[in-house]
């Protein structure tokens, strides 16, 4: 199935009058992750500052063809501390987005957790996925599906405030929430049909903000208006969802991998709820996905710089 990628171009288009974001990249240590950066890096999205083995990252750069010349590197012996020192770039203030090289996610997320010297804040740090569906209007975006396995309650409060303040951050005029399960009707004997009811009423009180919540909606009834009109679902948000809240990390990279191998989506992926966007890139990713990946980073740390900037005045 073909996809022209007119959403991320739409979001690639808009960073062209933005300044390219420093961008700490950790451990970019082999071709894949070493072209992604510089490819966002001439596309104007970043301004990379390379982090890890100095000779290492040279030595791939030269083989790949790739001029590198124009990055400042810190060096860094291992992966271990290449993300601690990426991370110190952040805290430093010389960085406004992170992004992950060639090291394991769990190395990099190890650093920025950690309590001390990390960069957590108040929120639940959650992943989403900004989905470029073929033939779907508006981009989807799921959560969370990389980094929350089994959230809580309370965490999804935040996993939801995290993607609607995304949704605003990448432009959406209307945020329309789904909480998803496996039916449409609040059953005692389903946990997600119940802690969909609860989120639901939280934003009726003010406690979750910025968008419509609708739940619990299985996923053909979310997103396929006559599927709504079908089961006679009458909302804001069936059949017109553009945010989809998950059960748990299994469905939601079962979702996003069946969008993308059998709809032909491509999956730009985020972190959130850190001080920075955390830019999180596959190996298997194409580039236009790379990209928008780091055009998402950019526009949310954009919208970071508006708020300090509204905080201080």
């Amino acid at each position: 199935m073909g996809n022209d990628h007119e959403k991320y171009r739409q979001l690639i288009e808009r960073c062209k009058a933005l300044p390219p974001t420093p961008t700490a990249v950790a451990h970019p240590c082999d071709e894949s992750s070493l072209k992604g950066v510089v490819n966002a890096a001439k596309a104007g999205l970043i301004a990379p500052i390379l982090v890890g083995p100095a000779a290492r990252i040279k030595e791939v750069a030269v083989k790949a063809g790739l001029d590198i010349s124009s990055f400042r590197i810190v060096d860094a012996e291992f992966s271990q501390e290449s993300a601690e020192k990426a991370v110190a770039e952040v805290r430093g203030g010389r960085a406004e987005a992170l992004m992950k090289g060639s090291l394991h996610t769990d190395e990099l997320m190890g650093a920025v957790v950690r309590r001390d010297t990390g960069l957590r804040t108040a929120r639940r740090i959650s992943h989403c996925f900004i989905m470029d569906v073929p033939g779907h209007a508006e981009p989807l975006i799921i959560t969370d599906a990389a980094v929350n396995i089994a959230p809580s309650l309370k965490e999804k409060v935040d996993i939801v405030q995290n993607a609607i303040d995304l949704a605003h951050d990448l432009g959406a005029k209307e945020v329309r929430v789904a909480i998803l399960s496996a039916m449409e009707t609040v059953n005692p004997d389903v946990p997600s049909t119940l802690e969909a009811a609860a989120l639901c009423k939280m934003a009726e009180r003010k406690q979750i903000t910025g968008a419509v919540l609708d739940g619990p909606l299985a996923l053909d009834n979310a997103i396929n208006p006559e599927a709504a009109r079908i089961k006679k679902i009458e909302s804001p948000v069936a059949g017109r969802a553009n945010v989809l809240v998950v059960p748990d990390l299994e469905a939601g990279n079962m979702l996003a991998k069946s969008l993308t191998f059998l709809a032909g989506a491509d999956a730009a992926g985020i972190v959130l709820g850190a001080r920075v966007p955390i830019i999180l890139t596959s190996r298997a990713d194409s580039l236009i996905a790379r990209l928008a990946s780091c055009a998402v980073a950019a526009l949310v740390a954009k919208a970071r710089r508006e708020q300090g900037a509204r905080t201080v005045s």
